[in-house]
């Protein structure tokens, strides 16, 4: 029973099938192979729109090195105050910006409204030389709280970044995640809406470690490949990144593991409200799922070897009691129906 992170499930056969295969297999270095290029074709097929491609090895790595594609002199990100660029990647945005700041912003649910990003911008006023200069704000798609944005929530946000000239970035480290639970075409919560680059997750849905930048303007993209060879990133047997996205974008395979991850997490949720012993303290659109529990519950789940985190309970609405905590829980593409029956019996025990 396994809930602490998606990070912690393996890889899809199918990513582990391919991996092999390149593993004997060989060609150019440094991204000049077919593979890469054929990866690159299919994200553009999957937009609709050719695009800018570039495979990294982490998370941190795909979104520190697209914000920094934006940064100025004395600039400044914008992003939720629980956004992973502020709180999990060891500052690596403000690091590889040369010292660009990310600001953190009140949100619900992870969600920045627009008139928040709005208050934010009339702080740093244009020729206000002292007060920097924003140049990005960054959105989690879906959010930090297991909520996703609607198209119309982006487009609000991209309009407002766009009175000041600010890029869009999303962390779509689930992004995945947030395609299967909309029911829309990526390209309806990006680049349509207005979003300019996008952190696109693979390693928290079946691959291994891969990741990829995806630039809608590719005239964006001009220097990042400097950029991502500067930090590390360029790395030279570029084709097992690109197998890796080959098998986990064939024929739909990122979204059917996502749609898994989200219909467990739907069933969790529904084990939890319907427990008596616990309750949900949002509801989830994705695989995340926060949940109020007795402390005597949660301590006999840990017996059980149920893993899962204790989490910060002042950002939400509905708050633990004395002898309460709030959990979080992930589901992953590897959870079973059975792991999740056996928790909901468990929480009735």
């Amino acid at each position: 029973m396994i809930f602490a992170s998606d990070n912690w499930a393996g890889a899809s056969q199918e990513v582990m099938a391919a991996l092999s295969q390149a593993a004997r297999t060989d060609g150019p270095a440094y991204g000049a192979d077919r593979l890469t290029a054929a990866v690159a074709e299919r994200f553009s097929a999957i937009f609709e729109r050719d695009v800018a491609v570039f495979l990294v090895g982490s998370g941190t790595a795909a979104n520190a090195l697209a914000l920094a594609g934006y940064a100025r002199p004395g600039g400044f990100i914008l992003a939720h105050k629980d956004a992973h660029i502020l709180v999990d990647e060891a500052g690596a945005a403000e690091f590889f910006s040369g010292g660009n700041r990310v600001v953190g912003l009140d949100a619900v649910a992870g969600k920045i409204a627009p008139e928040t990003l709005s208050a934010a911008l009339e702080e740093s006023p244009e020729r206000g030389v002292h007060h920097g200069q924003p140049v990005a704000v960054s959105l989690t798609q879906v959010t930090e709280f297991g909520v996703a944005y609607r198209p119309e929530e982006i487009a609000a946000l991209a309009r407002v970044a766009r009175t000041r000239g600010l890029a869009v970035h999303m962390d779509g480290a689930r992004f995945a995640g947030a395609v299967a639970s909309l029911g829309l075409a990526p390209a309806d919560i990006t680049w349509r809406a207005g979003v300019d680059v996008l952190s696109f997750g693979g390693t928290k849905n079946g691959c291994l470690a891969a990741e990829a930048v995806i630039f809608f303007d590719p005239g964006h993209a001009r220097d990042f490949a400097f950029a991502r060879q500067r930090a590390g990133q360029g790395y030279s047997k570029n084709w097992f990144l690109a197998a890796q996205f080959d098998a986990y974008l064939d024929g739909g395979r990122w979204l059917d593991l996502a749609r898994h991850a989200n219909r467990m997490a739907a069933l969790l949720a529904g084990k939890i409200a319907a427990s008596g012993t616990a309750r949900l303290a949002l509801r989830p659109d994705a695989n995340e799922i926060f949940a109020i529990l007795s402390k005597a519950t949660e301590a006999r789940l840990r017996a059980e070897g149920a893993a899962f985190y204790p989490w910060r309970a002042d950002r939400f609405a509905e708050k633990p009691g004395k002898d309460e905590v709030l959990v979080r829980l992930v589901t992953s593409f590897q959870i079973s129906e059975a792991e999740v029956e056996r928790f909901g019996a468990l929480l009735k025990s």
